[in-house]
C-alpha cells in the first residue's frame, strides 16, 4: 500500500512542476504589449486547456479503458483529444491577439489574415500538444500498471497460502484419524499404555492449534513434534519395527513451514513392509548443519509384503507441491525404491528467504 501512495505523491510533485515549466515556457510566445493581466489571462486559458484535456484522458479516459480492456477505444479518443487540444489552443492564440488587434503576431507568423495564423497555428501546435498528452497518459499508465501489477501479486500471493493452507489441511485430519485410531485399540488391551499415547497426543494437538496457524515455526518445535509422532508409532508397533534416529539440529532458532516434514515420517511408518518373521525397521536422519536441513528416511519394503495401501494417501503428492510453492529455489527431493528400501532424501536450505 505504501509503494502506491509514495507514487501518488511523486506524480503529484511532477505535474506541479510539469505545468509550472510549460506556463513559463508558454509565456514568451504571449506578446505582453503593456497589456500585463490580458495577457495573463491568455496564458492561463492555454494552461486551463492543456491541463483539462490532458487530466480528462490520463485520470479518467486511460484507467476506465485500461479497467475495462478496451484500449482500442482508448486510442482513438485519445487521438480526438490530441485534435480538440490542438484545436483549442490555436483558437486562444489567435483570438487573443485578434480581440487587441496585435498584429505584430501576424508579420511573425508570416501571415496575411487571421484566419492564416489560425491555420498556421494549427500545424505548429500539434507537437506540443501530442507531447504533453502523451506525458501525462504515460506517467498515468505506468501508475495504473503498478498498481495492477500490485494487486495480481497480492492475489498470486493469496492463492499461494490458500494453496498452502489446503495442503497443510490435509494432513491434520488424516493425522488425527490414525493416532485417535491407535489410542482406541490400545484402551482395549494396555490402559496404560493408551495413557501415554494420549499424552502424546496431547502435545501434537497443541502444537497443530497454536503454532501451526503461522507461515513459519522454529525448527526445534517442528523436530518435537516428529519426534511426538515417532514415539507414538514406536509404542504402536512394538516388537514388530526396529525404529532408529537420529536427530542434529545446529541452530534452533532456523524456522520452517509448519508440518511440512510430516508426510515423510507418516509415509515411512504407513507403507512400512515387513516380512515374515522378520522385523520391518524405520531409520530416520535428520540433520541441519549452517542452515542446510537434510532428512533421510530409510524404512523396510518389499512389494508382495508391504502393507495394503490405506485409502487417501497424501505424503509425496502433498510434499512435492509444497516444496514448489514454499521452496522453489532451495530444495532437492529424492525417492529411491529398492528390491527391499524405500528411501527419501530432502535438503533444504532454510536460510534461502521464501516467505
Amino acid at each position: 500500500m505504501h509503494p502506491t501512495i509514495n507514487i501518488s505523491k511523486h506524480k503529484r510533485l511532477f505535474f506541479i512542476l510539469f505545468w509550472s515549466v510549460l506556463a513559463l515556457s508558454v509565456w514568451p510566445y504571449i506578446h505582453i504589449n503593456n497589456r500585463p493581466l490580458y495577457w495573463l489571462l491568455h496564458c492561463l486559458t492555454v494552461m486551463l486547456c492543456f491541463i483539462t484535456v490532458a487530466h480528462y484522458l490520463s485520470d479518467i479516459v486511460l484507467p476506465k479503458a485500461l479497467k475495462e480492456g478496451k484500449m482500442k477505444r482508448f486510442i482513438l479518443v485519445f487521438f480526438v483529444g490530441i485534435l480538440l487540444l490542438n484545436i483549442l489552443i490555436s483558437f486562444f492564440f489567435t483570438l487573443f491577439p485578434y480581440y487587441v488587434n496585435d498584429t505584430v503576431v501576424l508579420r511573425d507568423a508570416g501571415a496575411v489574415t487571421w484566419q492564416q495564423f489560425f491555420v498556421h497555428k494549427l500545424f505548429s501546435s500539434f507537437p506540443s500538444a501530442m507531447a504533453i498528452v502523451t506525458t501525462t497518459c504515460g506517467i498515468r499508465f505506468y501508475e495504473e500498471h503498478y498498481k495492477i501489477e500490485q494487486i495480481n501479486a497480492k492475489l498470486k500471493q493469496e492463492h499461494l497460502e490458500a494453496q498452502i493452507k489446503l495442503l497443510q489441511d490435509q494432513i491434520n485430519p488424516h493425522l488425527m484419524f490414525n493416532i485417535l485410531n491407535h489410542i482406541h485399540i490400545l484402551m482395549q488391551n494396555n490402559v496404560e499404555l493408551a495413557s501415554t499415547v494420549l499424552l502424546k497426543f496431547s502435545d501434537i494437538l497443541r502444537y497443530q492449534l497454536y503454532e501451526c496457524n503461522q507461515q513459519h515455526v522454529f525448527l526445534h518445535q517442528e523436530i518435537q513434534y516428529l519426534q511426538d509422532l515417532v514415539a507414538i508409532e514406536e509404542i504402536r508397533w512394538q516388537e514388530e519395527l526396529t525404529v532408529q534416529c537420529v536427530w542434529e539440529i545446529e541452530t534452533k532458532q532456523l524456522q520452517i513451514a509448519p508440518l511440512l516434514l510430516v508426510p515423510l515420517v507418516e509415509n515411512a511408518f504407513k507403507h512400512v513392509s515387513r516380512l515374515p518373521h522378520q522385523q520391518g525397521y524405520v531409520h530416520i536422519r535428520c540433520k541441519e548443519e549452517k542452515g542446510k536441513l537434510t532428512l533421510a528416511i530409510e524404512n523396510s519394503y518389499n512389494d508382495r509384503f508391504k502393507r495394503e495401501k490405506q485409502q487417501g494417501g497424501i505424503g509425496i503428492v502433498n510434499i512435492t507441491e509444497r516444496l514448489k510453492i514454499q521452496y522453489p529455489d532451495a530444495h532437492t527431493f529424492q525417492l529411491e525404491e529398492k528390491e527391499d528400501t524405500f528411501t527419501v532424501v530432502l535438503q533444504i536450505d532454510l536460510n534461502h528467504d521464501n516467505r
